[in-house]
């Protein structure tokens, strides 16, 4: 028996393979000590067994209520994510894996590799309404590339979506993946029209170094780098510094940042409704924007989700809010579980990248029911 995660966006620490029905496992943390939940890793061992794994420090995680009710994902050939039978009891994850296979990929969430990431950029830029931007680099060296979609006619909207501030919130990615196939498709209307009206603006992944060191939530320097943007520096969050550069540039109009949240199984955005400059203007277009989603996502939902925030008391350092309030525009998190959606829940799948996908192109439809408002 063997346990691996030496490997893109992999993480675990093995602390004994003596046992097959208690094998003991610990997740990495992140730089910084202060986030882990993210997990990845290979397990091979023989066809027929089944392995019984035990993370000894999830109850020490970032988020330890996120173990509640969630199920582990995996996959035999890396291109179908199913869930694991899961338990959560004093402080350790139990996960049980029957080996249909000799190998079989444990995860988190259904990873999105570098790798993919590179063919999504290569795959895009041979439309011709496509230009690939290098913004600069992450403190790793790894490139912070920026999709431009559109034909940059300055009277058109701009609409900028980021996604995977958190590393891992792979979610957030196969939504992105989604949204510009669909965007990009010449079949789509939806598509079509809104390239009519907008130029798109796009970073599939706002921390490659996080991703690829199999990060929960920060980059190579530890930084949360959602917390950055009021204040974001070359040497702790160049990733943040160099989209708020560009973004000065281009201007905004319409703001989407894709993530992932461990606890809440539901999807829902959080607005800048508490930012100060919150109007009737932007919360009509919030509205707008909800009820469509609503109407072309049946994964969508508005009844739960965080806290709103007293107008003035939001957190001015979430992309979100400074975002909103730099630019006097829409601005949205859109959060995605990593468990099952408890408004369709799906007992094998949970949660997936299928979904994503689906709720990316659904989001190009709220886009269309608000660009002509937009300013």
């Amino acid at each position: 028996m063997r346990i691996t995660a030496n490997f893109d966006s992999g993480n675990i620490d093995v602390i004994s393979l003596n046992d097959k029905k208690s094998i003991e496992l610990a997740i990495r943390p992140d730089v910084g000590g202060e986030f882990f939940q993210w997990f990845n890793f290979r397990l091979t061992g023989q066809v027929g067994e089944q392995c019984v794994l035990n993370i000894v420090n999830a109850g020490e995680a970032a988020y330890a209520k996120g173990w509640d009710d969630y199920q582990a994902v995996a996959s035999f050939d890396r291109q179908h994510w199913f869930r694991l039978p899961t338990s959560y009891k004093n402080g350790i994850l139990t996960i049980v894996a029957n080996m249909e296979c000799e190998t079989i990929q444990i995860a988190y969430f259904a990873p999105y590799s570098y790798e993919r990431h590179q063919d999504l950029l290569a795959a895009v830029q041979t439309h011709p309404l496509v230009s690939l931007e290098h913004l600069g680099e992450t403190l790793d060296k790894r490139d912070l590339n920026l999709v431009k979609i559109g034909d940059g006619d300055v009277s058109k909207r701009n609409i900028w979506i980021t996604a995977r501030q958190h590393p891992g919130e792979t979610m957030a990615e196969w939504l992105v993946e989604g949204l510009m196939h669909s965007l990009l498709d010449s079949d789509n209307a939806t598509g079509k029209l809104l390239l009519e009206k907008a130029n798109f603006y796009i970073v599939p992944n706002m921390n490659p170094d996080g991703s690829v060191r199999g990060h929960l939530r920060t980059n190579a320097a530890g930084t949360n780098l959602n917390r950055e943007w009021s204040n974001p520096s070359l040497e702790k969050s160049p990733e943040v510094f160099h989209v708020i550069d560009k973004m000065q540039k281009t201007g905004v109009d319409l703001f989407y940042d894709v993530h992932g949240d461990e606890t809440l199984p539901f999807v829902f955005l959080a607005g800048s409704e508490g930012t100060p400059s919150y109007n009737d203007r932007l919360e009509h277009l919030r509205n707008r924007f909800s009820e469509v989603l609503k109407l072309a996502s049946a994964d969508f939902q508005s009844e739960v989700g965080y806290k709103v925030n007293a107008q003035g008391k939001a957190n001015m350092t979430l992309a979100t809010n400074w975002v909103a309030e730099r630019f006097d525009c829409l601005a949205n998190t859109l959060e995605m579980p990593f468990k099952d959606n408890d408004n369709l829940p799906d007992l094998e799948m949970g949660w997936s990248p299928e979904r994503c996908i689906q709720l990316g192109e659904a989001s190009l439809i709220a886009m269309l029911a608000v660009v002509d408002d937009l300013r």
